[in-house]
C-alpha cells in the first residue's frame, strides 16, 4: 500500500498541475497510518521546495506541526527564502517551546537586519521579553536600537541604549551594548560633518546639530568607567574593591560630593558577612582616610566614631579600625586623644593583644609607669600575653629597677607557659638573675636553677645545665660545676648525650687535669651505644696519646674494634706514627676477624658465591653478542681518581662524562667485558666497570676500563675506543679491598674466556676500530 502511494505521488510531482498534486498528496497522508507518514513526506517536501511560495509555507507548517521537533527545517528554509516574518514566527514558537538555545540570538538578528520585514510583529515587546528572561542581554538590546535605526528613529534608538547601558548587569552584555552605543554616536557624528561640509559647499551657514553630537559622544566617553563601575556593583552590590575602585573614579575628577556619596552608600549597601574583595572596615578607613589626608580632623573622628559603632564582619576588623584611629591619633600628636580611643577600644575587644600591646606602648612612651604597669598586668589577668610580653615587662621593670617585680613576673610567666615555650622564659630569667646579682646570692641562685631542672624535660635541659656549670665555675667551687656537668650527661636528651659527655670530659681536662678524665670516658663508653662509645673511644685514645701512654690508646683502639663501627683508618694513621711490625700486623689481625664477624657470615658467602658463578655463567653462555650489545663508546681519556694502580694493582683508564652517559642510555650500571684500543693501536680484551662503584661511594657515575694489558707509559688524554659486549654482573659493595680485587680478577678471567669464541674475535676487524 505505501509503495503505491510513493509511486503515484512521485508522478503527480512531475505534471504541472499544482493543486492535483497536492490533492493526492493530502489523500496519500489520509489513507496511511501515521508511522508511515515519514515515507511521504520527503517527496512532498521537495516537491513543495520546488513549487515555492505560499503552497511551501503551508505544507512546512504541516510538516512541523506532526514534528515539532523538526521546525529548524522550516526556519532554515524561511531563511533561506527571505520569508523574514514566517521565520520569527517560528522562532518565537521555538522559543516558548524552549527547544533551541540559540532562538533569541537568530531572532535579534533577523529583527536587526530586516526591520520592514517584522514590521508587523510586535518587536519591542518581542525584545523585551526576551532580555527580561536574561537571554544574551547585550545582544537583544543592540539588535532592538539597531532596528529602530533602521527604520529611521534615531531619538528612539539612543533612548533604548541609555536604558540598556544602566540596566545591564553583565561586563560582556555592557561592552557590546556600550560599543554599539558609541558606533551610533560615532556615526551621527559622521553623517553630521558630512551635512556641515554640504552646507558649507552651498554656502549656507552652519547649524550647531554638528557641536551638539559630538557634546554627545565625549560625555558618552566620559561616562564609559563609571557606567562599567555601575555594572560590577549591579552584579555584587558587597565588593569592597569595587566600590573603592568608583571612589577613585570621582577622585580623578576631584568631585568631593560624589566622593562622600558614593562612600556612604558603600558603607550602607554592602553586608559585612557577604563582604567580598575587602572587609568592611576597609571601605570605613579609606572614607576616613580621605578626610585624614587633608588633615580635617573633625570629619575624620566624625567617620572613625561611626566606623567602630557600625556592623562588622568580625572582631579583628574593630580591632582594625581601633588601632588605625588610634594610630592616626598619635600620627597627629594627640597623645590624650589616642588613650581614650584606645581605652574604648580595651572595652570592646578586651581579647585583643594588638589593642593592648599599642596602649602599652603609648604608656611606656608618654605615660607613667604606674599606668604601664597597669595595662601589662591586665594583660597577664586576661591571659593573652606571649612569650615577648613577659620579657618586654621584666625588662621594662629592670629599666626602672624593679629588679625583684621583673623576676616575679618571669616567674608568672613560666607558670602560665608550658614547655617548650617555658626554657626560653627559665633561660632569660636565669640569665639576667645572674647578671643582677652574680655571686652575691649563690645560694638563691643554686635554688633557681635547682627549680628550673626539676621539672623540665630532657629534650630542653641542656642549656640550663649548661648555665648552671658556668655560675659554678665563675661563683662556686670547681668540683660543684663538674657535679652538674655529670648530672646534666644523665639529665639531657639521648641524642646529646655524647656532646655533653665530650664537654663534660673537656670541662674535666681544664679544671682538674687530662688524668682526671679517664673516669669520665670511662662511664660514657659504659653508658653509650656502641656508635657514640666509639667516637668518645677516638676521643680517650687521643688523650691518652697526649699523656705518652700509646699502650692504653691502643687497647682501646682493640676495645672499639669489634663494635662494628668503620674506625680503621684512625688505627692505622695511629699504628704509622707509634706502632711497629707486630702491632701493625696485630691490626690487620684484629681487622680480619672483624670483618669476618660482621660482614662474612658462612651461608650469606655461600649465597654470594652461588649468586656470582650463577652469573659468570650466564656471562660464558652466550656463543655470541646478543642484543643490544655490541655498543661501540668512545672519548678522551680522562683523569680518574687515581686508586686502579695505587690501590687496586690493576691501572684502569677512565671514560669522559659524556661517554659514559651514552653508554648508560641502553643498559644498566654494571660490570661488562668487550674489546678496547688505544689511539690505533691492537684491539684488546678490556673489563669494564659502569656506575657507582659502591665500595668507594663515588659521587657520579664514571666508565672505568681495564685493559688486559701491560702499558709502559699512561695513556691520558688519548682517544679510547670501546666495543662493549657482554654484562658480567651488577655493582657491589664489599667488606674490605681483599675481596674487590678477588671480584675484578674473576671478571678479568671471565672476559679472557668468553672473548675466545669466534663470535666475539671477529668483532675486533669491525670498522669502528682503526
Amino acid at each position: 500500500m505505501p509503495r503505491i502511494w510513493i509511486m503515484y505521488t512521485g508522478l503527480m510531482t512531475r505534471q504541472p498541475d499544482v493543486s492535483a498534486a497536492r490533492r493526492v498528496f493530502d489523500r496519500a497522508l489520509r489513507a496511511l497510518p501515521v508511522t508511515q507518514h515519514h515515507r511521504v513526506w520527503p517527496t512532498y517536501l521537495r516537491f513543495a521546495r520546488r513549487v515555492g511560495g505560499i503552497v511551501a509555507e503551508r505544507v512546512y507548517a504541516r510538516y512541523v506541526q506532526m514534528w515539532p521537533d523538526r521546525a529548524e527545517e522550516f526556519i532554515a528554509w524561511c531563511v533561506a527564502q527571505g520569508r523574514w516574518a514566517e521565520a520569527s514566527r517560528r522562532l518565537i514558537v521555538e522559543i516558548d517551546s524552549g527547544r533551541s538555545g540559540s532562538a533569541w540570538r537568530r531572532l535579534a538578528q533577523i529583527m536587526r537586519a530586516q526591520p520592514e520585514a517584522v514590521a508587523e510583529l510586535r518587536v519591542e515587546a518581542i525584545l523585551r521579553d526576551g532580555i527580561a528572561r536574561g537571554r544574551g542581554a547585550g545582544e537583544l538590546w543592540t539588535a532592538l536600537a539597531a532596528h529602530f535605526v533602521a527604520r529611521g528613529l534615531v531619538e528612539q534608538a539612543r533612548d533604548i541604549y541609555e536604558e540598556a547601558v544602566v540596566k545591564v548587569d553583565s561586563v560582556k552584555d555592557f561592552a557590546m551594548v556600550f560599543d554599539a552605543y558609541a558606533a551610533f554616536e560615532e556615526a551621527g557624528v559622521a553623517a553630521a560633518l558630512e551635512s556641515e561640509a554640504e552646507r558649507a559647499a552651498k554656502g549656507k551657514a552652519g547649524d550647531l546639530m554638528m557641536d551638539l553630537k559630538l557634546l554627545r559622544l565625549e560625555r558618552l566617553m566620559d561616562r564609559r568607567p563609571f557606567l562599567a563601575s555601575d555594572v560590577v556593583l549591579r552584579q555584587n552590590p558587597h565588593s569592597v574593591a569595587a566600590w573603592l575602585k568608583r571612589v577613585s573614579l570621582w577622585r580623578e575628577k576631584n568631585d568631593e560630593a560624589r566622593i562622600v556619596e558614593t562612600f556612604e552608600d558603600a558603607v550602607l549597601r554592602v553586608v559585612p558577612a557577604k563582604a567580598s574583595g575587602g572587609s568592611v572596615a576597609e571601605l570605613w578607613l579609606a572614607y576616613a582616610e580621605y578626610f585624614g589626608a587633608s588633615n580635617r580632623a573633625k570629619e575624620y573622628r566624625d567617620v572613625m566614631d561611626r566606623a567602630v559603632a557600625a556592623p562588622l564582619g568580625s572582631k579583628e576588623e574593630l580591632v582594625d579600625l581601633y588601632v588605625a584611629y588610634a594610630e592616626s591619633e598619635l600620627k597627629g600628636g594627640n597623645i590624650e586623644s589616642a588613650r581614650r580611643v584606645l581605652t574604648r577600644a580595651t572595652a570592646h575587644t578586651a581579647k585583643s593583644l594588638r589593642v593592648w600591646a599599642l596602649l602599652i606602648d603609648l604608656e611606656e612612651g608618654a605615660g607613667s609607669v604606674a599606668a604601664t604597669r597597669a595595662a601589662y598586668d591586665r594583660v597577664l589577668e586576661l591571659r593573652i600575653a606571649t612569650p615577648q610580653t613577659i620579657v618586654d615587662y621584666a625588662q621594662f621593670l629592670e629599666d626602672h629597677s624593679f629588679f625583684e617585680d621583673s623576676f616575679r613576673v618571669f616567674e608568672r610567666g613560666i607558670s602560665v607557659f608550658g614547655y617548650p615555650v617555658a626554657i626560653d622564659l627559665w633561660n632569660v630569667y636565669l640569665a639576667r638573675f645572674v647578671k643582677r646579682y652574680a655571686g652575691e646570692k649563690l645560694e638563691r641562685t643554686r635554688d633557681l636553677f635547682e627549680q628550673a631542672l626539676s621539672g623540665c624535660p630532657a629534650a630542653y635541659a641542656q642549656s640550663i645545665f649548661l648555665a648552671y656549670g658556668r655560675v659554678e665555675e665563675e661563683y662556686g667551687l670547681a668540683r660543684r660545676a663538674l657535679r652538674v656537668y655529670e648530672r646534666a650527661t644523665q639529665g639531657v636528651a639521648r641524642e646529646k648525650k655524647l656532646e655533653m659527655f665530650k664537654y663534660y670530659a673537656a670541662k674535666t681536662a681544664e679544671l682538674l687535669g687530662l688524668p682526671a678524665t679517664r673516669a669520665v670516658y670511662e662511664r660514657g663508653i659504659a653508658e653509650l651505644g656502641d656508635k657514640d662509645a666509639v667516637a668518645l673511644v677516638l676521643d680517650y685514645a687521643k688523650t691518652e696519646c697526649r699523656l705518652a701512654e700509646i699502650d692504653r690508646a691502643r687497647a682501646l683502639y682493640q676495645y672499639a674494634a669489634p663494635m662494628g663501627v668503620d674506625m680503621w683508618a684512625v688505627w692505622h694513621e695511629f699504628e704509622v706514627q707509634h706502632g711497629n711490625e707486630d702491632t701493625f700486623k696485630e691490626m690487620l689481625r684484629v681487622k680480619r676477624s672483624v670483618q669476618a664477624k660482621f660482614n662474612t657470615d658462612p651461608k650469606r658467602l655461600a649465597a654470594l658465591e652461588v649468586e656470582k658463578q650463577a652469573q659468570r655463567a650466564a656471562a660464558l653462555a652466550a656463543m655470541q653478542p646478543e642484543k643490544p650489545y655490541p655498543i661501540f663508546v668512545q672519548g678522551d681519556v680522562v683523569k680518574g681518581f687515581g686508586r686502579g694502580s695505587k690501590q687496586l694493582g690493576i691501572p684502569t683508564a677512565n671514560l669522559p662524562s659524556e661517554a659514559v652517559e651514552r653508554a648508560l642510555k641502553d643498559i644498566p650500571i654494571g660490570v661488562y667485558y668487550g674489546w678496547a684500543q688505544v689511539k690505533g693501536g691492537d684491539v684488546l680484551p678490556m673489563v669494564m666497570s659502569l656506575g657507582w662503584n659502591p665500595f668507594f661511594k663515588n659521587e657520579k657515575r664514571s666508565g672505568e676500563v681495564h685493559i688486559i694489558h701491560k702499558f709502559k707509559d699512561d695513556f691520558y688524554g688519548q682517544n679510547l675506543k670501546i666495543a662493549i659486549l657482554a654484562y658480567i654482573r651488577p655493582e657491589r659493595d664489599y667488606a674490605s679491598l681483599e675481596a674487590l680485587v678477588d671480584d675484578i680478577n674473576m671478571d678479568i678471567s671471565v672476559a679472557e674466556n668468553s672473548l675466545g669464541r669466534p663470535a666475539y674475535t671477529q668483532i675486533k676487524n669491525a670498522a669502528f676500530f682503526d
